[in-house]
């Protein structure tokens, strides 16, 4: 999930968002976030103000994340499973 914005929302969190490219996003999964290594837990998601059990490619979301301050993220880190091949950056080309 590439992140096209971080927001810091008052009374939530840090609510990074982003369009769902594959897999899935799910409350309680532990996420990586490439290329700052920022490992975290997301608490929830969120697709036009309403709560999902899980966002599917294609979705785009918000999810709340444990921990993590809006001056750690920027737009166009990547955000993936840290059980599931994470997210990291290439060597090179």
């Amino acid at each position: 999930l590439p992140l096209q914005d971080v927001y810091k929302i008052g009374g939530i969190g840090t609510v990074p968002v982003g369009r769902v490219e594959t897999g899935v996003l799910k409350p309680g999964m532990v996420v990586v976030f490439a290329p700052a290594n920022i490992t975290t837990e997301v608490k929830s998601v969120e697709m036009h103000h309403e709560a999902l059990s899980e966002a599917l490619p294609g979705d785009n979301v918000g999810f709340n994340v444990k921990n993590v301050s809006v001056k750690e993220l920027r737009r166009g880190y990547v955000a993936g499973d840290s059980k599931n091949s994470p997210p990291r950056g290439a060597q090179d080309f």
